[in-house]
């Protein structure tokens, strides 16, 4: 989300609390956290840095690791695919639906404010991201991902076929619905939003690219807007015994889907990330109870933007040092990595990405985390 405050405003704590400064953010966020708002902001902030972790860690698996000549004689690769696998259902569906929950202020703003914050800065970021990506991944073709390779491909990126960047893209024409929609009943909103999520994830659309998370997601983004005061309150009242039941449903769900094969079962995939995200969020709220780890993940969760959108060709060109000299490796060697590569190397991507931010704010590059003349930028999830 696109904020625009003085130096001086406080950061509203509970309602937008993921404001990642882009000219200051690492200088302004050294001190403590704000205290007003904070526990709900704490659970929300935490939720998106875990979800974040979960992105690159599932690009890091797919693109990078599951492409190493493993010849370590256990199925460890295939353990990380397979776990990667388990949190797609609630991956970006809670992200999406954070999104929504820290949304819903600026949904009610006036339409020049949300067209030129919202919609019109997550399209210039996803524009000038795209460019980056289309060049630098062209450095690295073994990497297994979406590319532009010629001025058509580019163009329906840009237009109609969204990119890795896809996120961003989304939250632009959410926002667009999200205010087109805003006094309309919001189950006239929810239920041809959640049909919509149906429809893709049984394959009754074509969906190349990111098309389908496009059209599953949608959803959970205007369910965390119209429904943010239950959303807090579900979070506020969080309890163990609740977190038991939440995480026992989305395991027993996961399995039954994975048993019967209804993956591709018209609603299933729908409810079992709607289910995903109720975990997810009695997951963050009784995690916001362990400063200890919460801080720490609250804190990333802040910053969800330039990990976005640095860590895929941070990502690439790791991969093209790696690729080779890993799978060269020896058995005995590759035995004494191949459990905690992705961890370690999803941490060496996160901190190159942050580094990278940091250096191109110190050259004075804030353009490309915010459209000029916006002094703030989130990633609203």
């Amino acid at each position: 989300m696109i904020q625009q405050l003085s130096p001086t405003e406080p950061r509203p704590a509970e309602l937008e609390p993921d404001a990642p400064r882009v000219r200051f953010r690492h200088r302004q966020r050294t001190g403590p956290a704000p205290a007003a708002g904070s526990h709900r902001a704490q659970w929300a902030d935490a939720a998106k840095g875990v979800c974040i972790i979960l992105v690159v860690l599932w690009h890091v698996v797919v693109k990078d690791y599951l492409q190493i000549d493993w010849h370590v004689g256990v199925p460890v690769p295939g353990f990380w695919g397979t776990l990667g696998e388990q949190f797609l259902p609630l991956r970006m569906p809670l992200f999406f639906t954070i999104s929504g929950v820290f949304a819903a202020n600026a949904a009610q703003r006036p339409w020049r404010v949300v067209a030129r914050s919202r919609i019109a800065g997550f399209l210039y970021l996803y524009a000038v991201w795209l460019l980056i990506h289309t060049v630098v991944l062209a450095a690295a073709p073994e990497l297994p991902t979406d590319r532009a390779t010629s001025a058509l491909g580019l163009l329906e990126q840009l237009t109609i076929t969204p990119s890795n960047l896809w996120y961003l893209y989304a939250l632009a024409l959410y926002f667009t619905i999200a205010k087109a929609t805003r006094r309309v009943p919001r189950a006239l909103v929810l239920v041809p939003a959640a049909a919509l999520s149906a429809v893709a994830a049984a394959g009754l659309l074509d969906t190349p690219g990111n098309r389908a998370g496009l059209y599953q997601n949608l959803v959970f983004f205007l369910a965390g807007l119209h429904l943010r005061a239950q959303i807090q309150r579900w979070a506020g009242t969080a309890t163990r015994r609740r977190l038991l039941l939440t995480s026992g449903t989305y395991v027993l769900a996961l399995a039954a889907m994975a048993v019967t094969g209804a993956q591709q079962w018209f609603g299933v995939w729908t409810a079992v990330s709607g289910v995903a995200v109720i975990f997810g969020i009695t997951a963050a709220a009784r995690l916001a109870r362990w400063s200890v780890l919460s801080k720490p993940l609250a804190r990333l969760g802040r910053i969800t933007l330039p990990i976005y959108v640095v860590h895929m060709p941070v990502l690439a060109l790791l991969h093209r040092l790696l690729l080779v000299p890993v799978s060269g490796l020896g058995g005995s060697a590759q035995g004494l990595i191949v459990l905690g590569y992705p961890i370690l190397l999803s941490g060496l991507v996160i901190g190159l990405s942050l580094a990278v931010h940091r250096g191109l704010l110190a050259v004075r590059a804030g353009w490309l985390f915010a459209l000029p003349g916006q002094r703030r930028v989130e990633v609203a999830g």
